[in-house]
């Protein structure tokens, strides 16, 4: 079954210095593996002249997606526990970067994995997280008589329209909470005296109500 997950609303970015090394993390939302991998390159762009770019990204509320990087550190001691934090804390569609200027102290491996999960989980204690809630897409078809009042209370309700189709008759697509979608078609048979079609189609994600 899908489970909720957090995710940010922007950009967030903090830096912090262990041992004369200065860690400046950045973390993101996504929305796709292509966008995580823009974000890493807009860093190393702007960060060129740092010693190391690590990252790691989580794709998607079921985690699928996942990856780590640790850009010439010792194999391990960088993305691995940046990922390991943002699974911890429950994120998803999200990025992190953490740009590591060296300060002539050398931390040792286990000093590594602590430095960049620490980096990753400072960061996120300074943003509002969102969560974000499993949804279906659901299909309703009616005839134009009943499509403009349908249209207009879907507007207002809990629901979130993500498409109308004019033909032959009128096909809403709308995106309904997992906790609404055993009442979503009693109520749209109460708005078209039961004579719409509704069906079921794909698991989305929303932002809890």
């Amino acid at each position: 079954m899908a489970a909720p997950y957090l995710t940010l609303e922007d950009v967030v970015e903090h830096e912090i210095e262990i041992k004369r090394s200065r860690f400046v993390c950045a973390i993101a939302p996504v929305v796709s593996e292509e966008a995580a991998r823009r974000f890493v390159a807009e860093r190393r762009r702007l960060y060129g002249d740092a010693t190391h770019n690590c990252s790691a990204y989580v794709i998607g509320g079921d985690r699928l997606v996942q990856k780590a990087d640790d850009d010439g550190e010792p194999g391990g001691t960088a993305g691995t526990p940046m990922l390991e934090t943002l699974l911890r804390r429950g994120l998803g569609d999200v990025v992190a970067v953490v740009t590591r200027y060296f300060g002539g102290v050398k931390l040792g491996a286990g000093g590594l994995v602590r430095a960049y999960g620490s980096s990753v989980g400072k960061t996120l204690d300074l943003t509002s997280l969102v969560e974000m809630v499993p949804a279906r897409v659901m299909s309703v078809t009616v005839d134009h008589v009943l499509a403009g009042r349908l249209e207009n209370d879907l507007r207002i309700s809990p629901y979130e329209v993500r498409e109308v189709v004019y033909g032959a008759e009128v096909g809403f697509r709308i995106a309904v909470r997992e906790a609404d979608l055993a009442a979503f078609p009693g109520w749209v048979a109460t708005l078209t005296a039961g004579r719409a079609e509704v069906g079921t189609g794909e698991t989305v994600y929303l932002r809890s109500a």
